[in-house]
């Protein structure tokens, strides 16, 4: 994309996560003249980074620090706890910006679509990542029993099984909250049963956070059917089993279709067909981790789409920068300013909105409240949330 373009315009982008933000980035980088504002119906801004991110991950959680010039350095502007089609219509901000932008994401979980997948004790990943992650719409924790199961062969399933299997201590230094600290210090686990469709060849698994599994103290991992291949995927799984020792037992089994769940008198039953035939699972909690979906919002507009509302739930950070650059570069093409459109002076017109600034006050007050194994304290109260804090406040 040529860089220092001299347009003017005014662009709104819906959603203040990394695709919201690597558009704004994108754009300013190639038109700095362009008045770019981005609105999330959170507080805060980040989306997935902050909330869908594992906890224990914080060295993807830095590309805030790039996020974070594009409001401090390029001039974009946030503006949270901003509800498009509640406080703002889609159509008002249609009319006062030259370009509006979807980038909110999917927050809905992806059904199993089979009998029984809406019984209780099935869990979507997402309900369950928004309540570790300190969501401030999340539901409650629930209670997974002894033997739970995960779903899927995706870097979320990974997330959650590592979040189950760590011992406190090696949790230390993540941003994990008091609330699901307490909740994984209660959980009685004694057993962890992960399945998927496909082959372990063919396992979506990112291989260094199967390498990373390798390294917790407590999980004791086999391999169902035994691999037959030492490369790839296949081979870094086989190697998990083969070298870990611990107190608990997860099982990971492959070439198994789920067919239908039913109650049994301990819990959940998984019918499955698996080329051995039709199999039963017992588990006395079901965690689907097979993606997202949309929430059925917005699901059709004149206006432009990025990341995962246009995509689906592929791709990672880089594919997610590439995509909001390739469409920077669609947007200046076609931008036509019109000097009539009033841009921001809608949105200041609202309400207990939020802005960077806010952020970082927010920001500030997470990390001085940290207790000492952790690096921030989450704010994960809504009201909380909308209140500016001060240093006394730590």
């Amino acid at each position: 994309m040529e860089e220092n373009v001299d347009m003017s315009g005014k662009v709104a982008i819906i959603g203040a996560g990394p695709a919201g933000c690597y558009t704004a980035q994108a754009l300013l980088k190639a038109a700095p003249d362009l008045e770019v504002d981005i609105i999330d119906a959170q507080p805060v801004p980040y989306g997935l980074v902050r909330y869908g991110v594992a906890a224990d991950h914080q060295g993807t959680k830095g590309v805030t620090r790039q996020f974070e010039r594009v409001f401090t350095r390029m001039n974009a502007r946030f503006y949270g706890n901003v509800k498009v089609g509640q406080d703002v219509t889609l159509a008002a901000l249609e009319e006062a910006y030259d370009t509006v932008v979807m980038a909110i994401g999917l927050s809905a979980d992806r059904k199993l679509g089979i009998p029984g997948d809406d019984l209780p004790g099935v869990y979507g990943s997402a309900r369950l990542t928004r309540a570790l992650y300190d969501h401030p719409d999340a539901e409650p924790l629930p209670d997974l029993g002894p033997n739970p199961m995960i779903i899927g062969t995706g870097n979320v399933a990974v997330d959650l099984l590592r979040l189950l299997v760590k011992t406190p201590q090696e949790l230390a230094g993540s941003d994990l909250g008091p609330g699901p600290t307490d909740w994984l210090k209660s959980l009685s686990v004694r057993q962890i049963t992960t399945l998927g469709r496909s082959s372990a060849a063919a396992a979506r698994f990112d291989p260094a956070m199967i390498r990373e599994l390798s390294k917790l103290e407590r999980i004791n991992a086999t391999l169902h059917p035994t691999a037959h291949g030492t490369e790839g995927i296949e081979g870094v799984l086989a190697e998990l089993a083969e070298t870990t020792f611990g107190a608990l037992p997860v099982n990971l089994l492959f070439e198994r279709t789920p067919c239908a769940i039913r109650q049994g008198p301990d819990g959940l039953i998984l019918t499955v067909s698996s080329p051995a035939g039709r199999e039963e699972i017992a588990a006395s909690s079901i965690i689907t981790a097979i993606g997202f979906a949309s929430d059925g919002l917005f699901d059709a507009g004149t206006y432009y789409a990025v990341g995962w509302h246009k995509t689906g739930p592929i791709g990672a950070l880089p594919r997610c920068r590439e995509d909001a650059q390739m469409l920077a570069a669609e947007i200046l093409e076609g931008l036509s300013p019109d000097p009539a459109r009033i841009g921001r002076a809608l949105l200041e017109r609202l309400p207990n909105t939020t802005d960077f600034a806010h952020w970082q006050a927010i920001d500030t007050f997470e990390k001085a409240a940290a207790a000492p194994d952790r690096c921030r304290r989450k704010l994960a109260v809504k009201t909380d949330l909308l209140t500016t804090p001060t240093p006394q406040d730590t």
